[in-house]
């Protein structure tokens, strides 16, 4: 027998030698959660270890995350029900949550990149990524207007990227035409060119208070019964001016993973998502898996499939893992 595959298998140095793929620090984006208030933290009951913190208590967590070798952070904020209504109106105020976060995180750690996200879900009293009418619609176009103030809000606080998440149809060009007249040509822009309407997102909406009052987000958030419907998004992506695109959620979409970097010459993300997340927590928990385990061979299977950087919740753990076995 002259063809024997174990021999690259016989030794953990042999292993490493040829291994094909591997993770990173570098590779790590970690979402926080953003609450008003001083010096406060509460749990997100579905998704153990993560938290929403308050301002002085996120400057702790990114110093903490800076220190591990994490590059970059995307913020959401969880905002009160007082400041949503059916415009979004607070996404561009300014002086709010978001805005004054990011430049407090720019002032102290200016090496730090921010990312952050552009739908109005977090904002509207409705809770949807777009403008809805009385009839329950979600209005495209009248929507791209509302996000447009957004992404120049957050760039003119000093976010590094502006990631639209809302799957409006031509949000991208909107978005990079306003950016390049208003002088942002080096903010990138990471789309969220692939998101499917599924339910691993549940933990997050928990997280932001953020679920739809009404109905629900598949007439414009992709059918997780389709792939090759990824193609449509990547090409029109690519000629609206994006940087990077992103796949979300995940570990149930290696196979549009590996289409979207076979088909593009950008940068793809992928994004392991809340559900994904709390699943693994949940089962370590009741002790029928190593969470560590588990959590690394996923963020690996995102690399194996073709991704460039992944959005995680296991990104600080994961991180320090690294620099362990580093």
């Amino acid at each position: 027998m002259f063809n024997r595959p174990r021999r690259n298998r016989k030794n953990a140095s042999i292993r490493s030698l040829i291994r094909e793929n591997s993770l990173g620090v570098d590779d790590l984006i970690a979402p926080l959660f953003i609450i008003d208030g001083k010096n406060k933290s509460e749990e997100v009951s579905s998704m153990p270890g993560i938290k929403r913190y308050s301002m002085d208590l996120l400057l702790k967590e990114v110093k903490e995350l800076h220190d591990l070798g994490i590059k970059c952070v995307s913020l959401f904020p969880a905002l009160d029900d007082s400041l949503k209504d059916k415009h979004a109106s607070e996404s561009k105020n300014p002086d709010g949550l978001l805005q004054r976060t990011i430049k407090e995180i720019k002032n102290k750690f200016p090496e730090m990149l921010i990312m952050t996200d552009v739908a109005m879900d977090p904002y509207s009293s409705d809770g949807h990524d777009g403008l809805v009418d009385e009839n329950g619609n979600i209005l495209n176009d009248e929507t791209l207007d509302i996000l447009v103030e957004m992404s120049l809000n957050q760039a003119q606080a000093g976010s590094d990227i502006i990631g639209p998440s809302d799957m409006m149809d031509g949000r991208v060009m909107a978005i990079r035409s306003a950016l390049e007249e208003e002088g942002f040509n080096n903010t990138l822009i990471m789309s969220y060119t692939a998101k499917y309407a599924s339910a691993f997102y549940g933990p997050f909406r928990d997280a932001l208070d953020s679920a739809p009052k009404s109905g629900d987000k598949k007439t414009y958030q992709m059918d997780f019964h389709n792939s090759t419907e990824a193609l449509r998004e990547i090409h029109a992506d690519e000629a609206e001016g994006a940087d990077i695109l992103m796949v979300k959620p995940g570990i149930s979409y290696l196979d549009v993973i590996r289409d979207m970097k076979s088909s593009t010459s950008l940068p793809v993300a992928a994004y392991n998502v809340s559900g994904e997340y709390a699943m693994v927590k949940a089962a370590d928990e009741k002790g029928w898996i190593d969470g560590d385990a588990v959590a690394y061979e996923m963020l690996v299977s995102f690399k194996r499939a073709g991704a460039d950087m992944i959005l995680s919740y296991f990104s600080k753990e994961m991180a320090m893992k690294i620099n362990k076995l580093n």
